[in-house]
């Protein structure tokens, strides 16, 4: 972490070293560089002191614009709407943090949420700025997150998704597949589709790999057990859906449907069941499992 007198984590500001520009003002270049807050709502902020300089100091919208220069802000989100929904957590110790994420609740701020988040809500509950998720899972997926806890020990963790030295276990409701052979892997090439957020396969070589098997039966629904050798976005959802069995209650595969996507009622029967690993500090073998079921009605 830094070693500022002002640390930018602890309180939960973002940081941005000043692009190059014709600008007259710090503010003439926030403004430019994030249009989607117009300059009133920047005004807001310089006035209640949530722009600070690399001292942590607030500055005034006079303040002349400066290439580098290092500016702290705070993300704010207008009208936040809550999220009824509550995680658990599941482990914690000095180097890390485990917890049971529920449906809906982002892991990181992003968009319309900030305080809605599974990070801030840890930030606080734990008193821990440092916390830092060393993966993700999408909004609508539930499940388990490990989160670093202490920066010393931070590349450690992150090294077992790099090299891939880490197991990651799924669960999934969707539509039987009598006609397929199980357990089966499923190999494609994942590429951006449309709208911007979803994800489609292509032709050319794999980048994405899936093994499947099926864990229980119940007539028109099976519960799937997904384990990713890769990590692509949405992958397990595109490669369900291009079986023939879209997970059930998707709101973005094989269609987008805005409705069910804010349905609480109706989650995405996907669950981040387990991690498995071994620890690179003690050498332990790691198993963290959700409490959290898939339900088939």
């Amino acid at each position: 972490m830094t070693d500022s007198p002002f640390n930018p984590a602890r309180h939960q500001a973002s940081t941005l070293c000043l692009p190059p520009g014709p600008w007259h003002t710090v503010l003439d270049c926030l403004c430019a560089r994030f249009p989607a807050i117009d300059r009133a709502q920047w005004l807001d902020r310089f006035a209640r002191g949530r722009v600070l300089d690399a001292d942590g100091q607030p500055i005034s919208v006079a303040l002349g614009y400066r290439e580098g220069m290092k500016v702290h802000y705070f993300r704010e989100v207008p009208n936040e709407m809550p999220i009824p929904v509550q995680e658990t957590v599941v482990h914690v110790d000095e180097h890390l943090v485990v917890a049971d994420k529920p449906h809906f609740l982002p892991v990181i701020p992003s968009g319309e949420y900030v305080e809605q988040t599974l990070l801030r809500r840890l930030i606080k509950r734990l008193d821990n700025p440092h916390l830092v998720p060393l993966h993700r899972i999408d909004r609508h997926t539930a499940g388990i997150v490990l989160f670093s806890a202490h920066p010393g020990s931070r590349s450690a963790y992150q090294a077992l998704f790099r090299t891939r030295n880490i197991d990651k276990y799924y669960e999934a409701i969707a539509p039987a597949l009598p006609h397929l052979d199980f357990p089966r892997e499923h190999a494609s090439r994942l590429v951006d589709g449309e709208p911007f957020f979803r994800m489609q396969e292509a032709d050319g070589a794999p980048n994405t790999l899936t093994r499947l098997e099926v864990l229980e039966r119940q007539d028109a629904w099976w519960r799937y057990g997904l384990f990713p050798v890769t990590g692509k976005k949405h992958q397990l959802r595109v490669h369900m859906a291009a079986l023939g069995a879209p997970i059930r209650h998707d709101a973005f595969y094989p269609q987008v449907d805005k409705v069910l996507a804010e349905d609480f009622q109706r989650p995405l029967q996907l669950l981040a069941r387990g991690l498995r690993f071994k620890d690179p500090l003690s050498g332990e073998d790691r198993v963290f499992e959700s409490r959290l079921r898939l339900e088939f009605q």
